[in-house]
């Protein structure tokens, strides 16, 4: 089931981000070890330069392929070995149900993949990734020492790391549920990958990462290390983890890594154009508002505050462009009985949970009536769509949820090919928005069958 039962849905950005486990700045870091005259023949420097490069090449390949999904067969997921090359899948060596293989880096993704959608389908009610029982399809062994894992927008891939600062990626389970996780928020809120709608994209990743990962070690909150990524790092190297959700920017301290950047109070929030806008560094932020409340309302992380944040992603008052005190607001009006305890946690981490509307992708309040105008076309007929939103029409929460979702101010009006059709969406605050047919998303085509009745 969805977030809101008997809601579709969409992606409202065909291209979503490319969301990598590791963030670009360590690695490049990693590539300028200081001594310039051993650093060709530094096999981590030569290891990580070709993550970067494949970094690049992947980015460049996900601006212009679209997106597609694995509808499921006779399995929930599937593991492939890409055999060290950079082909995918590869060649399918496990799927759910099958005995343990002889590669370790097959069963830990195995594992992992397995308890993340156990936590979104046995604690939240959630189908596979895109609620509908997509397949999960997970590439091991990709690239030579690839120091990295991620989610391309159509399967999880992950390096076996370069063999002296970072080991498998496939190790850490909650690395498995950080990568899917990003694919549940493309399919709900799709928080856009910059500045502080990117740092929430990666902190939910982190959430549900960790919630997967405490699960699967039957451990309560405050009996959990909140160490994101514990075990990446090979022994010698000074750090526990990537990340620590508790204490940002104590997760690691070493000479070549430098010491860990997280920040974990919105005073010290970093404004960079690196790094999408610093979504790594700044995730500490909400990473931590999670973890204090999580302790304070206490046993299960996943059954308890991971509730809430699931409820906040998937509901109505959060869009692709929800800032902190944006969503700091859905999770207190998710909360319930524990709302002063979550209020309490975003507070201590210096946000003020925004008054009224919580998505500054959408409408500050809803509006009360949307419309579509339908013109163009071969016969050059006009057919228009109204919707009163505090109406007891049975489509009200569809429409409502899709229009929250959709970043209106974004749109850029478009020619209109001859004999095609133009839509012309009406609503307080945008103002008129009119887009050409072959340009709508997916969003604003289920919003156009709605106003317009055509189902």
């Amino acid at each position: 089931m969805s977030g809101v039962p008997g809601k579709p849905e969409h992606m409202t950005n065909p291209h979503p981000p490319y969301c990598q486990f590791v963030p670009p700045w360590l690695l490049e870091r990693l590539a300028q070890p200081g001594d310039r005259t051993t650093m060709t023949a530094d096999p981590v420097v030569q290891a990580v330069e070709e993550t970067l490069r494949t970094d690049i090449e992947i980015r460049a390949a996900r601006a212009k392929a679209p997106l597609t999904t694995h509808k499921a067969t006779k399995a929930a997921w599937a593991v492939y070995t890409a055999g060290s090359k950079q082909t995918l899948p590869g060649k399918l060596l496990r799927t759910a149900g099958d005995p343990e293989n002889a590669d370790p880096a097959v069963n830990e993704a195995a594992t992992g993949g397995q308890a993340a959608l156990d936590l979104f389908s046995q604690v939240y009610g959630r189908n596979s990734f895109d609620d509908a029982g997509a397949e999960v399809i997970m590439s091991v062994h990709y690239g030579v020492r690839y120091d990295n894992a991620f989610w391309n927008g159509t399967q999880l891939v992950f390096g076996d790391g370069d063999g002296q600062i970072f080991d498998r990626f496939t190790k850490p389970v909650d690395v498995l549920g950080h990568e899917l996780s990003h694919a549940v928020t493309e399919r709900t809120a799709g928080l856009v990958y910059s500045g502080e709608p990117g740092a929430l994209n990666e902190s939910m990743s982190d959430v549900f990462g960790i919630c997967a990962k405490q699960r699967l070690l039957g451990q309560t909150a405050q009996q959990a290390d909140w160490l994101i990524g514990e075990g990446i790092f090979l022994p010698g190297v000074q750090a526990r983890a990537l990340r620590d959700m508790a204490h940002p920017g104590t997760a690691y301290d070493d000479p070549k890594l430098g010491k860990d950047p997280q920040v974990g109070s919105y005073k010290d929030f970093i404004h960079t154009t690196n790094d999408n806008g610093g979504v790594h560094i700044n995730s500490g932020i909400p990473n931590r508002a999670f973890q204090l409340a999580a302790t304070s309302i206490g046993g299960s992380s996943a059954e308890g505050a991971g509730r809430i944040w699931y409820a906040a992603l998937t509901g109505t008052d959060v869009g692709p462009n929800t800032d902190f005190a944006g969503f700091a607001a859905a999770t207190v009006a998710a909360a319930g009985p524990h709302a002063d305890a979550v209020r309490q946690a975003w507070t201590t981490v210096g946000v003020t949970p925004a008054a009224g509307s919580t998505s500054s992708g959408g409408t500050s309040a809803a509006p009360a009536t949307v419309s579509v105008r339908r013109t163009g076309g071969f016969a050059g007929l006009t057919r228009t769509g109204e919707l009163d939103l505090e109406g007891d029409d049975p489509r009200v929460d569809d429409v409502r949820r899709l229009v929250q979702r959709t970043d209106f101010a974004s749109l850029n009006a478009q020619p209109t090919a001859p004999d095609a059709f133009s839509y012309t969406f009406s609503l307080p605050e945008h103002g008129e928005v009119t887009v050409a047919e072959p340009d709508l998303t997916h969003d604003l085509r289920r919003l156009v069958e709605l106003l317009l009745d055509t189902e």
